[in-house]
């Protein structure tokens, strides 16, 4: 068991065929989180688009972490997106994405935060979980390959 099968439910993994850019991404997570988890759209884009004009949330190899605080968010949340086609996120490698997980925490979040997004990224450094995501066609093979995903790996 890790922190990220606590938070990214199954039905917030979208396959997505129609985004070409970032803001398109948002407006769907937006959307998803609306739906399921009825966190207003406009909060969810916001969020994200304030924390990306702080500096990219790409992190190189085809991958972003959007994140964003949410006020009056109990407990941290997350989507994941897999585009057919990558788009560009001002990544450190110059590199356009097609694996974009978002995270939304409460506003007060920290440490929780912070292991989280540690997570994530020793998740996404893993070369082989990178290929195995490639390889994924459906939400339910996502979603099982991120449960089962451990530190111990």
């Amino acid at each position: 068991m890790n922190l990220i099968s606590n938070l990214l439910l199954p039905d917030n993994i979208l396959l997505d065929t129609e985004s070409s850019s970032k803001k398109r991404v948002f407006e769907r997570v937006g959307l998803l989180f609306e739906n399921n988890q009825q966190i207003a759209r406009s909060t969810v884009f916001d969020s994200l688009f304030a924390r990306e004009k702080l500096g990219s949330t790409g992190l190189g190899q085809g991958v972003a972490i959007p994140h964003g605080r949410i006020a009056k968010l109990r407990d941290a949340t997350a989507a994941f997106v897999k585009t057919s086609n990558p788009i560009p996120f001002d990544s450190p490698d110059g590199m356009p994405v097609n694996h974009i997980f978002v995270l939304l925490v409460p506003e007060r979040a920290t440490d929780l935060h912070l292991q989280i997004l540690g997570e994530l990224a020793q998740m996404f450094s893993d070369s082989q979980f990178r290929n195995k995501l490639n390889a994924c066609t459906d939400t339910a093979s996502i979603h099982q390959l991120f449960y089962h995903w451990n530190t111990a790996s």
